[in-house]
Parts: C-alpha cells; sequence; structure tokens
C-alpha cells in the first residue's frame, strides 16, 4: 500500500477558504477525512451539515478536527447570517457527499435549507460529489438533474466513483470520489488562472531502459519525481496534462493522462506526435543516449562467451556494442502551434553552465533548468532539487533556484512560464 504524503501548508490550498457541504449519504464519514487533510493543507474549512448527516456525524467530530465551528441550521440564531457569509466569503465550495435529493433541489433552485442557501448565495465555483445507489445515479431524472447542474448552473461534478456500494448493493457507480482525489480537484478549482486554462502541455519524465539482454537493461537512476511534479502543479493551474513517462513507481497525478514507455525510441514514437498540438513542452526525462545495438533474445549465463585464448583465472568479458538514441528534444524543435513555449533540462557532471547553454540553443527551448549531477539531496532519485533556470533572452544571466522540495522546484520553474505566459495573452 502506498503511504499517504505528509501534508503541510502549500500553494494553492493554503489560506484560501473552502465551505464543505455535507449531506445525509453513508459516505459522509469520508468527509471528515476531507475536512482533516484540507485544514493540514493550510485551507479554512467551513463545515455545512444537513439534516441528514446531522443524523450520521454530530458537528463535534468536524469541529474537532478543522478547529472551527460548524453550521447545521438555517434557523439557529446565527444561521441566517452566517450563512450568508460563508457563501461570500468562499473561495469554493463543495458539496461532499452529494446525495440524489441535494443535486434535485439544488437543479430546482431552491433554497429551503442550509445547503441549497449557500448554493444560492455563492459566486465561488461550486463542485458536488455524487453518492448514492447506482439505479438512483443512472435514473433519468438524476441525469436531467446532473446534465442542467453542469450546463445551465455551471457547478462541477466530481464522478462518482465505481466500487462497492452501501447496503450489499454490488459494486456500480454511484460511490463517492474518494478524499485525496477531491483534495486535488479542489486544488485545481483554487488555482486556475487565466494564461493555464485549456492550456495544453506535454511533460516527459523518469527513465528510460535499454535491454541488454531478455533480462537486463541500460538505464539511469531517474525516478520521475521532476517530471511529475511539474506535471501536477500545470493541472493544478488549469492545464490539459498529457506525460510520457519511461518505468516509475509513482502515482499518476490527478487529472494527468499517463502514456507509459520504456525504451527511449518508445518515448520518441510517443512524443513526436504529440508535440504538434501541445502549447508547452517540458523535457524532463532522463533519456538513454545510448541502446545496445543487438540486445540478446535470451538471458546471458555467467561464464558464458570466455575466449579461449584468455589467460587462466582472466574473468570473461562481455562487450557490448551500443548505438545512439534518437535526441527526442531535437527532433520536436519546431513542432507545436505558433507561440508553443519549451523548458528543458541539463544534468551535467562538470562545465554545467556551457554545456547547459549549448542545449538551450541547439534545443530551441525557450528555458533551461541547469543540475549539478551529484550533489546530496539535487538530481536522481530525491525528493528535493537545485539548480539555475537560464532563459533564451538572457542566457548569460543564469537565475539560481535555491535547494527546495521537487513540488516548490516544479513551481518556481513555472512561476517564470506564467510570466511569459501571462505577457503573451496581454499583448494579444
Amino acid at each position: 500500500m502506498t503511504a499517504r504524503p505528509t501534508l503541510v501548508p502549500s500553494p494553492p490550498w493554503e489560506g484560501r477558504r473552502v465551505v464543505l457541504a455535507v449531506t445525509g449519504g453513508i459516505a459522509c464519514y469520508k468527509s471528515v477525512t476531507l475536512a482533516r487533510d484540507l485544514t493540514r493543507l493550510g485551507v479554512e474549512v467551513d463545515v455545512l451539515l444537513s439534516e441528514g448527516a446531522s443524523a450520521f456525524l454530530r458537528p463535534l467530530v468536524f469541529e474537532g478536527v478543522t478547529g472551527r465551528p460548524v453550521l447545521d441550521s438555517l434557523w439557529s440564531a446565527e444561521g441566517a447570517a452566517r450563512h450568508l457569509r460563508v457563501a461570500q466569503e468562499a473561495d469554493v465550495v463543495l458539496v461532499a457527499p452529494a446525495t440524489a435529493d441535494l443535486m434535485a433541489r439544488a437543479a430546482q433552485g431552491r433554497a429551503d435549507d442550509l445547503v441549497t442557501a449557500v448554493l444560492l448565495a455563492t459566486r465561488a465555483p461550486v463542485l458536488l460529489a455524487p453518492a448514492m445507489n447506482s439505479r438512483m445515479w443512472s435514473h433519468p431524472q438524476t441525469t436531467r438533474n446532473a446534465a442542467h447542474l453542469t450546463e445551465v448552473l455551471g457547478y462541477t461534478l466530481l464522478g462518482p466513483a465505481d466500487g462497492a456500494l452501501a447496503a450489499g448493493e454490488a459494486e456500480g457507480p454511484g460511490r463517492m470520489v474518494e478524499p485525496e482525489s477531491l483534495v486535488q480537484q479542489i486544488g485545481r478549482a483554487l488555482g486556475r488562472t487565466p494564461p493555464w486554462i485549456g492550456l495544453r502541455v506535454l511533460v516527459t519524465a523518469g527513465p528510460t531502459r535499454e535491454p541488454v539482454d531478455a533480462v537486463r537493461y541500460l538505464g539511469n537512476r531517474s525516478s520521475g519525481r521532476m517530471g511529475f511534479a511539474l506535471a501536477r502543479e500545470c493541472w493544478l493551474r488549469g492545464a490539459d496534462v498529457t506525460v510520457v513517462a519511461g518505468p516509475v513507481s509513482l502515482p499518476v497525478p490527478e487529472g494527468v493522462e499517463v502514456i507509459r514507455v520504456e525504451t527511449a525510441r518508445e518515448m520518441r514514437d510517443a512524443v513526436v506526435p504529440r508535440a504538434g498540438s501541445a502549447q508547452l513542452q517540458i523535457f524532463a526525462a532522463a533519456v538513454s543516449d545510448f541502446r545496445p545495438a543487438s540486445p540478446l533474445e535470451g538471458k546471458r549465463k555467467r561464464g558464458s562467451g570466455q575466449d579461449p585464448e584468455a589467460d587462466a583465472g582472466t574473468p570473461p568479458r562481455w562487450n557490448v556494442d551500443l548505438v545512439e538514441n534518437p535526441d527526442i528534444a531535437m527532433e520536436t524543435r519546431g513542432h507545436g502551434p505558433a507561440g508553443t513555449l519549451r523548458v528543458g533540462f541539463a544534468l551535467e557532471t562538470d562545465d554545467l553552465m556551457t554545456h547547459a547553454r549549448q542545449k538551450l540553443h541547439a534545443k530551441a527551448f525557450d528555458w533551461i533548468v541547469a543540475n549539478p549531477a551529484g550533489e546530496p539531496g539535487a538530481g536522481f532519485d530525491a525528493s528535493t532539487n537545485r539548480g539555475w533556470i537560464l532563459d533564451r533572452m538572457a542566457p548569460n544571466t543564469p537565475e539560481p533556484i535555491p535547494l527546495a522540495s521537487k513540488e516548490d522546484f516544479a513551481r518556481s520553474i513555472l512561476d517564470r512560464v506564467e510570466e511569459r505566459l501571462t505577457a503573451e495573452r496581454d499583448c494579444s
């Protein structure tokens, strides 16, 4: 089982206001985890409990994980005033779980309870996480309600997912999306910014492996963390993201399409046709420069290939001829719509800036990130990174990015991309 990541206050959640409206389905117990995780990320969470939700959970449960008072009645002493205040101050409103009844009443524009009144009063983005019996979800009236909520009111439906349902029901659609995914979807709703919305982004990530025989390969220690962090951050900002990834063991970032490949040629075949539509191309993969010219079909056995003229006691040798792999970044120069931006990486053991500038110009990058190889806490298989970013417009003034988590490192890179996107958008 993958360990849950440690949650600490971070963009785009930190300092934001989220209204979490909990309605009366059995899935409401998941909303406690959701409220806790959002709070750990630095969100101020205002929980609303419907009458049905109050039958499952008491306000004290949510107050304990958020540190904030819970509103559970429109008719309490402060309810009428407070529901308007939280609606106005919210950056995002999430209803989780959203029952079939709530969806029906919201589609009708009702305001006869706390949750529906807040939905009418807010101007923040509204997200609904449906949870119900499969037959209720597939009912034509629910289908019509869902269409009205999304197409007319502009709400976003998250799910439902397929899986085991309550009351002994067989598996099927109707299960509430898990809290981890909802946290990421809230992050995207909070982080969307105009230059990124709908931007098509292509990222390469991870290593490639070149077979030597049936069981061995040439590869490197790239974990793919940097590429996946960049992809996730692009998606949080509102982009449509595709990652072409070598063999990595990382969870797929929420909302990101991942194309799995093994070798450099497979990565090339996946990247080239997609580069033509990508408005931002990020080459973060550690692609093998060479591959065995003739990999063996079977497994080479120890001791095979001994030179009969070799001195006794000389270890057997295995000479492997290598040929160059295609240079994917070089091959995709000029691919993409007008105004396409390109980001590359240079990991070097010596003459870092010289090699980085050469790659910046030769491969038509707009920026290149120069990483020193072999430094503790940076580069391959580390959760942190450090380096310099070189801009094509000012290649002789590299800008340092100090040691930081790869998530923060990704934000630093993309902040510079966002400045360029914003400037070009303002000029158009």
